[in-house]
């Protein structure tokens, strides 16, 4: 049955079932389309799709399975020139390495990750990955790194919401004499 299927109708099937919580269904699709990119030949769109399933792998709790699925597609879109993509799969990778509790080495990746997603110009996700390095700070006592670390990705939104606009009010008020 999936057989007959393009990898990009199998890709549309993969994000219809991940939005629905079906994560087992969700993997088999995404799974098959990058098994029929691969045959195409088309290498970032192997890439996109082994990152599809990380997320569907990480949102089921099978993080060495998302570990596998990611490894490697950075290097990919960064073979393609694909800055924004490249810098997207640095980030999963990275929120996997967390979920294993390899925080330590998360770190570097997040921090590859905002440089790669700066360099895409895309503000809004490096934003959204040092707030995600922000956390893994917090979470593990160091407090000035994760001020430090919001503060930096505020700093280069263009356009902040609300609630961006008040995050940088209160982080960069000057707390010390």
């Amino acid at each position: 049955m999936m057989e007959s299927k393009s990898p990009s109708e199998l890709a549309e099937e993969g994000k219809r079932y991940y939005q629905m919580g079906d994560f087992t269904k969700a993997t088999e699709r995404f799974t098959s389309a990058a098994q029929g990119y691969a045959a195409q030949n088309d290498a970032l769109m192997t890439a996109e799709m082994k990152n599809n399933l990380c997320v569907v792998l990480l949102q089921a709790r099978k993080l060495n399975d998302a570990l596998d699925a990611v490894t490697g597609t950075d290097d990919t879109f960064a073979a393609g020139g694909d800055f924004r993509r490249q810098g997207m799969a640095q980030a999963n990778r990275a929120m996997v390495l967390n979920a294993l509790g390899r925080w330590k080495d998360a770190i570097p990746v997040f921090e590859q990750a905002a440089g790669t997603l700066e360099k895409a110009g895309e503000d809004e996700m490096r934003a959204d990955t040092l707030k995600s390095l922000s956390q893994v700070y917090m979470s593990h006592g160091r407090f000035t790194d994760a001020v430090i670390t919001m503060q930096e990705g505020l700093r280069g939104v263009k356009n902040p919401s609300p609630r961006q606009k008040f995050l940088k009010k209160i982080l960069f008020l000057r707390l010390w004499k």
